[in-house]
C-alpha cells in the first residue's frame, strides 16, 4: 500500500512536481535551424563576446570589422618632389644602403646645412648641403654600365674621319649622363665602364693601380720567345720601368696573338710595350677588367654592373 509519497520525495502523479532536482541549469534542446542563420548567444550568460573576423565556411559573414571598433585613418602628408628622405638621399648618392644611412645618422655622422642631424625621416631638400662621413654628397643615384666596344669607336670621337663616339652606344642605358673610364682609340675593342661616379672615375685614372687589366694583342709578326722574356722583365718607357705582371702566348693561336696582363688601363701603353720591340700592333681587345669579363656581352652590347661587382671594384 503507497505511502503518497515518491521515490524522490515529491507527490505522484503526471501533473505533480515528480522531476529530479538538477544541480544546474539544464542545457537547452538543440533546435533545427535554417542554413545560414547565425545561432543567437544566450543573453546575460556571462560570456565574453566573440572577436569580428572571417569565420571560415560561414555564409553571408561580415569580415569587416565593426564600425565601432575600426581608427581614423590617418591622413598622409602630401609628398614634395623636391624632398627626400635622408636615408633615401644618402643611399642615392651611392655612399651605402638606407639601412646603412640610418646607423650613420643616429650616430651623428651626417650633416644637413652645417648642422648635424640624427632624426630618423628627417626629410631635405635637393637644394640643401648634405655631408656624409665628412664629405659633400649629391642625390644622383650613381650608376655603371659595362660596354663590350666594338672597332671605329672612340671616346672623344673623330666626325671628320667618319668615327662616332662610343656614348651613342650606352645612351639608351639611361637619362643619367655617363662617362667611360679612361680612353680607348677606334682600333682598340674590349670592356670599357661608364659610370657617373666621379669618384669612380679618379680612382681608375691613378697610376699606382691595384686591379688588374688583361688584353689581347694581335702583332704584324710572330713574337720571339726571347722577346717575350724581356718583356716579361720589364720594360722601360720614358725613362720609367714598367712592371709586367704577366705576358704569354694565346693556346691554339699563332705566336701573333699575345695574352698581356696590367695594371695599367692605358692602352697606348700596350702599343708602346711592343713597339719598343719593333713590332706593330694590329689590334688591342681589353678581355678582363678588374674581375669582370665579356662573358655573355657580344660585342656592341652593354649591361648593368650588379651590385656585388660595383662593391668589387670600388674595393679593388
Amino acid at each position: 500500500m503507497s505511502n503518497g509519497n515518491s521515490r524522490n520525495g515529491g507527490t505522484s502523479g503526471r501533473g505533480g512536481n515528480d522531476r529530479k532536482k538538477s544541480n544546474g541549469p539544464s542545457k537547452p534542446l538543440n533546435k533545427a535551424r535554417k542554413p545560414g542563420t547565425k545561432k543567437a548567444a544566450p543573453a546575460g550568460d556571462g560570456s565574453a563576446p566573440k572577436k569580428d573576423g572571417f569565420v571560415k565556411g560561414k555564409p553571408g559573414f561580415d569580415r569587416r570589422p565593426a564600425d565601432r571598433d575600426r581608427k581614423p585613418a590617418t591622413p598622409k602628408k602630401p609628398s614634395n618632389p623636391d624632398e627626400l628622405r635622408l636615408n633615401k638621399y644618402i643611399s642615392n648618392s651611392g655612399a651605402c644602403s638606407r639601412r646603412d644611412a640610418d646607423i650613420y645618422i643616429q650616430s651623428g655622422n651626417v650633416k644637413v646645412n652645417g648642422v648635424v642631424v640624427t632624426e630618423m625621416g628627417h626629410r631635405v631638400k635637393l637644394t640643401d648641403k648634405v655631408e656624409f662621413d665628412g664629405r659633400t654628397i649629391t642625390p644622383e643615384k650613381k650608376e655603371y654600365v659595362l660596354l663590350n666596344k666594338p672597332k671605329n669607336f672612340t671616346t672623344s670621337g673623330d666626325e671628320e674621319n667618319d668615327l662616332r663616339n662610343v656614348a651613342e652606344l650606352v645612351r639608351g642605358a639611361t637619362p643619367t649622363k655617363l662617362h667611360p673610364i679612361g680612353r680607348m682609340d677606334k682600333n682598340t675593342t674590349g670592356l670599357l665602364i661608364f659610370t657617373n661616379d666621379t669618384d669612380m672615375v679618379r680612382k681608375f685614372g691613378l697610376p699606382n693601380q691595384k686591379s688588374f687589366k688583361i688584353y689581347q694583342v694581335t702583332l704584324d709578326k710572330n713574337l720571339k720567345f726571347e722577346d717575350l722574356e724581356k718583356i716579361a722583365a720589364g720594360v722601360m718607357l720614358d725613362g720609367h720601368k714598367l712592371f709586367i705582371d704577366e705576358i704569354t702566348y694565346i693556346d691554339d693561336q699563332p705566336k701573333t696573338e699575345v695574352g698581356l696582363k696590367l695594371r695599367t688601363q692605358n692602352v697606348k701603353v700596350v702599343r708602346a710595350i711592343f713597339e719598343s720591340f719593333k713590332y706593330d700592333v694590329l689590334k688591342v681587345d681589353r678581355v678582363s677588367y678588374a674581375g669582370l669579363t665579356k662573358k655573355n656581352l657580344p660585342r656592341g652590347n652593354y649591361r648593368f654592373l650588379t651590385e656585388q661587382e660595383i662593391i668589387n671594384l670600388k674595393n679593388v
